[in-house]
């Protein structure tokens, strides 16, 4: 055994200690946008409503993707590049048809008058679209990052094998997904 190979810790990458101080602002800008719900619920004025049905679907999708895009970190770890095409082919068509899902589900809010501004809004329908909205814009983040992820590993010219972004894009991807999964019960749970 090589005591110099036995004793030599792997290095964290920087954009990995990047990434999860961005991590660590979101999770607090989420507790805090749950922790205000709760507060403002206890209003009299709060409307109670339920989630577009439709969340469920893009609940059961985001899932997937995060399974998907975990295979392609294993596949390019494996050197199995054609099926880390796929992989990341797949977790970016998953994100597009969960942002594609969400968007119908404010539609639908929509279409019971429940809006973030105006003569129909109120605190309940504001926090919803606020946190919902938020999580949205991160999902579109980590989405186009697996695009890039997914054109360069369909399109690219680099014949190395170079795991960092799509771990990187990984990592961020079950982030979000966790991200959701607590907000979706948080928000099923106080409804």
């Amino acid at each position: 055994m090589d005591t110099v190979a036995s004793t030599e810790k792997k290095k964290i990458h920087p954009y990995q200690i990047l990434l999860w101080v961005g991590i660590g602002s979101i999770i607090m800008m989420f507790a805090g946008l749950t922790s205000a719900y709760i507060v403002k619920k206890s209003q009299a004025n709060w409307l109670e409503f339920e989630l577009p049905r439709i969340f469920w679907w893009s609940t059961g999708v985001i899932l997937l993707s995060s399974f998907t895009i975990q295979m392609a970190v294993k596949k390019i770890k494996l050197g199995e590049m054609a099926q880390y095409r796929g992989f990341t082919a797949l977790s970016a068509i998953l994100g597009l048809l969960f942002v594609i899902l969400q968007i119908q589900g404010y539609q639908q809010l929509e279409a019971n008058h429940i809006a973030l501004t105006g003569p129909r809004s109120n605190s309940a329908g504001s926090f919803l679209l606020v946190i919902t909205g938020l999580h949205l814009l991160h999902m579109i983040g980590g989405v186009i990052a697996l695009v890039l992820v997914s054109l360069k590993a369909n399109f690219g010219k680099s014949t190395s094998i170079n795991a960092l972004p799509v771990e990187l894009v990984a990592t961020f991807w079950h982030f979000v997904d966790i991200l959701w999964i607590y907000l979706f019960v948080f928000l099923m749970w106080v409804s």
